[in-house]
C-alpha cells in the first residue's frame, strides 16, 4: 500500500514539530504496511492539552477497481464508525435529559407507551440509565436491528410476532446490576428518544448535535448529498464477506460495507410507512454513524471544554460531568461475566459511564494472553471514550477530561484475523496497540 499512501494534515491543527510529526508518520505508516496485518487506510488525530497537535491520513478510502481509480484517504473521509456510534448517540440522549424530555431513572415504559419488563423479573423497571450502561438485562441473541414495519413491542413482549424464544432477555440476571455489552440497548435508546421527542432518530441527532456543531456526520446515508457519499470510506477485509471465516493476508481486499462506487445507499423498503417511536434500530444508533476523525476530534474538544463548541453550548457542564461519571466497575464474578468473556470481552471492559467506556489502565495475563483495557505499553493513560470494530473497521475515541489529552483513530479494514495476533499488554489486537502507543508517545508525550 505504500505507493498509494498519502499524508495530510488539518489546516486548523497546532502541529508537532516537523521532525516529530515525520517520525510519528513513519511509525504509523509501518503499521499500515505491515505484511502480517496490512490496513487499506488509516486516519488519526491526537489532542494534547486541548489542542489538535497531529492529524494524518494514510492509504486509501476506496481501492481501485476495473471501472474506478483508487481514492486516497483525506481529512474529509468519513467512516462507518461502528460502536463509537453509541457514544455519539449518548450525547443526543443526554441532551434530551438536560432538556427534561427524558429522565435517566424513569421507567422507559412511560415513553414507549407499553409496559416493558424482562419477563423473568417482572417487578423490575428498566431505565435509560440501565440502557446506557449495558445493565438492562437485554441480550443480542434475539437480534438488534429490525425492518421498518417491525415495532420493538413485537420483539420485546412475550407473545409478540417477533418475540420467538425470548432470547433477548437474560433469564439469570435482573435489570440494574449485571453488565453485559449489548448492541440492542442502543436500538432501544433510540426508540425511547423518538417516542419522547416525536422525531425520527437520525433527524433528531442532526438537530441536537450535528447541525449545532456544523458537522457533516449522519446516521442515515440516503439523506447524504452525492459529494458527501464520495467521502465515505469503503470497509475491507481479506476474507469472504459471508460464509467461511478464511483469511488470506496475501489475497485481495474484499469490500464488506459502504462500497458505494458499486451502488449508492438507498432507503430501506417500507421506511415511508415507519411510525416514529416504534423501532429506532433502523438508523443504526449502535454502529452505523458515518463521521470523520476530524469531526470526532471536534466532539472530543466540545466535551473537554465542558460542552462548549465555539460560541455554542452544546451540553451544559453538569450534563457532561454526569455523562462521563463512573456508573459501573467490574467485580469479577459479582456484576459482570464471571468467565471474563462475553460480557466483558476477555477483560477489555473494566468500567463504564453513561454511554462511554472508562479505560482504567488494567493489564494482566490470563490463559497465556494479555487481558485488560490498557492503551499504551507500560501504562500511564486513563480516560473515557469508546472502541469500535465491525466489517473490518477498527477505531478508538478516548480522552482524559483532566489533562485534555486524547487519541482518535479509524482503520478502514484489516488484512488478517486479529485474533491470531493478540496484544502484548491488553485485550486488543497487536496492531491496535501499536497505533495507540505510537500516538501517545509521538504526539501526546512528545515535548513541544
Amino acid at each position: 500500500m505504500a505507493s498509494l499512501a498519502i499524508l495530510s494534515q488539518s489546516a486548523c491543527a497546532a502541529p508537532l514539530a516537523a521532525a516529530q510529526a515525520e517520525a510519528l508518520s513513519h511509525r504509523l505508516q509501518a503499521v499500515v504496511d505491515d505484511p502480517a496485518m496490512p490496513l487499506p487506510g488509516l486516519s488519526v488525530a491526537a489532542i494534547r492539552g486541548g489542542e489538535i497537535v497531529y492529524s494524518r491520513q494514510f492509504g486509501v478510502k476506496r481501492l481501485a477497481t476495473a471501472t474506478a481509480t483508487a481514492l486516497p484517504m483525506d481529512a474529509d473521509t468519513m467512516f462507518r464508525i461502528a460502536s463509537i456510534s453509541k457514544f455519539v448517540t449518548s450525547i443526543g440522549a443526554m441532551k434530551l435529559v438536560e432538556q427534561g424530555v427524558l429522565s435517566l431513572d424513569r421507567d422507559v415504559s412511560d415513553y414507549l407507551g407499553y409496559k416493558l419488563r424482562n419477563p423473568h423479573f417482572p417487578d423490575q423497571p428498566i431505565t435509560l440509565r440501565m440502557l446506557l450502561t449495558h445493565t438492562s438485562s437485554l441480550r443480542d441473541e434475539g437480534g438488534f436491528k429490525f425492518e421498518p414495519r417491525a415495532s420493538l413491542k413485537e420483539v420485546l413482549l412475550p407473545g409478540g410476532r417477533l418475540y420467538g424464544s425470548g432470547a433477548m432477555w437474560s433469564s439469570t440476571h435482573a435489570p440494574g446490576g449485571w453488565f453485559e455489552y449489548v448492541n440492542f440497548n442502543y436500538g432501544l435508546v433510540a426508540t425511547v428518544m423518538e417516542a419522547a421527542s416525536r422525531e425520527r432518530f437520525d433527524r433528531l441527532m442532526r438537530r441536537l448535535v450535528f447541525d449545532p456543531m456544523g458537522l457533516n456526520a449522519g446516521f442515515y446515508l440516503a439523506d447524504f448529498a452525492p459529494a458527501r457519499i464520495d467521502d465515505v470510506a469503503t470497509l475491507y477485509r481479506k476474507r469472504e464477506k459471508d460464509g467461511a471465516e478464511r483469511w488470506d493476508p496475501q489475497g485481495p481486499w474484499i469490500a464488506q460495507s459502504d462500497d458505494f462506487h458499486i451502488q449508492p445507499p438507498t432507503a430501506p423498503g417500507g421506511l415511508e410507512a415507519y411510525a416514529v417511536g416504534t423501532n429506532g434500530t433502523l438508523f443504526g444508533p449502535q454502529g452505523s454513524l458515518r463521521i470523520s476523525t476530524g469531526e470526532l476530534a471536534q466532539i472530543m474538544l466540545m466535551l473537554m471544554n465542558e460542552g462548549r463548541h465555539g460560541a455554542k453550548q452544546i451540553l451544559k457542564p453538569e450534563t457532561v460531568k454526569t455523562m462521563l461519571s463512573r456508573q459501573w466497575t467490574i467485580q469479577e464474578g459479582a456484576n459482570g461475566s464471571a468467565s471474563g468473556d462475553g460480557g466483558t470481552y476477555h477483560g477489555l471492559y473494566q468500567a463504564w459511564g453513561l454511554g462511554n467506556q472508562h479505560f482504567v489502565d488494567a493489564s494482566a495475563f490470563k490463559d497465556g494472553r494479555a487481558r485488560g483495557d490498557r492503551l499504551v505499553e507500560g501504562g500511564g493513560f486513563t480516560g473515557v471514550g469508546h472502541l469500535g470494530w465491525a466489517w473490518g473497521l477498527n477505531a478508538l475515541f478516548v480522552f482524559d477530561p483532566q489533562t485534555k489529552n486524547g487519541m482518535i483513530y479509524a482503520a478502514s479494514g484489516v488484512g488478517a484475523d486479529p485474533d491470531t495476533r493478540p496484544g502484548r499488554f491488553s485485550s486488543e489486537a497487536r496492531f491496535q496497540e501499536r497505533i495507540t502507543d505510537a500516538l501517545y508517545r509521538g504526539a501526546i508525550k512528545a515535548t513541544p
